[in-house]
């Protein structure tokens, strides 16, 4: 499909990429992510069952479409990187959602080629549209993330929440230009995502405070990495420790005062309040259930069993301590994003 992609397009406009679009109905936005793709050789989409139009769209705009029962969104990338046959120079992220503006493309077209063969990451600054609103304040903006690397040298983290992209080996750099988050949903859709990220960062927290996790120490490779490195590190030796509903109503504040949310209006200020003070307290809820879930645990295998019978993810040990989930029944209620 992506050779009809390439016969619609004056050939100096396109770049070796190949993007990589996981979808789970994403009828709303499947074919807008896709034309802003309009530099890229290939679009591979990876599907996790969509019972709307999402299928249908995406051919139509030229994508490669792939199968695979979803797990969580790290499992997910990594088979798509593994298993789609990417060959082009540069792989890139989006999500869904998400978007390049043409003033990103541009830039890309006109420095990506001229980049040394050290450089291997590019990282792009994100900016998170809400209800119509771009949300500039209380920290979100820029978030600098990762997203286009030399094929071969990136990986995602085996993370239930919050996994980055990483790379093997060189350097990366960050250029400017429009890379917007836009989701159409509503407000319940919005809180129902939410729920089932709460669920897996809860995971993911006592995964790493009961020594079930082992650390990536790629995280410290480039600047994106290592600025997410040092927030996660805060998290995990600060506000986790925190006591239970603190941690959630200092990082509110912290970013609805001092850093300006306030300012972003009345859809920013709902924003501010679902994601930085109900989201992460709702995390703290699900904190204390899987806790008391596995009270009485003494051995790794058995804090496994409790932790996934009461989240509704299988959960398995991967090379000793890697913490990685499994395909059995029970993971596969977890739902796509």
């Amino acid at each position: 499909m992506h050779e009809a992609r390439m016969a619609a397009a004056s050939p100096l406009s396109i770049l070796p990429i190949t993007a990589v679009i996981l979808t789970h109905n994403e009828g709303m936005h499947i074919a807008r992510a896709i034309a802003s793709l309009d530099f890229v050789e290939r679009v591979v989409v990876v599907d996790s069952g969509s019972s709307d139009n999402t299928i249908d769209l995406a051919r139509a705009a030229g994508a490669d479409i792939y199968h695979h029962p979803f797990i969580n969104h790290a499992d997910q990338f990594q088979w798509a990187l593994e298993n789609t046959g990417i060959v082009s120079e540069w792989t890139l992220r989006l999500d869904a959602d998400e978007i390049i503006e043409a003033d990103l493309a541009a830039r890309l077209r006109a420095e990506l080629p001229q980049l040394p063969k050290h450089i291997s990451g590019i990282n792009f600054k994100r900016k998170h549209v809400f209800m119509g609103r771009w949300v500039r304040h209380g920290g979100r903006f820029p978030l600098v993330l990762l997203r286009l690397w030399r094929t071969g040298q990136g990986r995602i983290e085996a993370r239930w929440m919050d996994e980055h992209m990483l790379v093997e080996s060189g350097e990366t750099i960050t250029i400017d230009g429009g890379f917007a988050d836009v989701n159409l949903n509503d407000s319940l859709f919005f809180t129902d995502k939410h729920n089932r990220y709460a669920t897996r960062e809860a995971l993911d927290v006592l995964l790493a405070k009961y020594g079930l996790a082992e650390v990536d120490e790629a995280m410290k490779q480039g600047q994106a990495a290592h600025d997410a490195s040092t927030k996660r590190r805060i998290k995990e030796r600060i506000y986790n420790r925190l006591p239970f509903g603190l941690g959630p109503l200092l990082y509110f504040l912290w970013r609805f005062i001092f850093q300006l949310g306030f300012l972003d209006g009345r859809e920013g200020r709902i924003y501010h309040v679902l994601q930085g003070f109900w989201y992460r307290f709702l995390v703290d809820v699900r904190k204390l259930e899987f806790e008391r879930a596995m009270q009485g645990a003494v051995s790794t295998d058995d804090r496994l069993a409790r932790l996934s019978a009461a989240s509704g993810y299988s959960i398995e040990i991967l090379s000793g301590s890697a913490v990685r989930s499994s395909r059995g029944p029970i993971a596969l209620q977890g739902l796509p994003e």
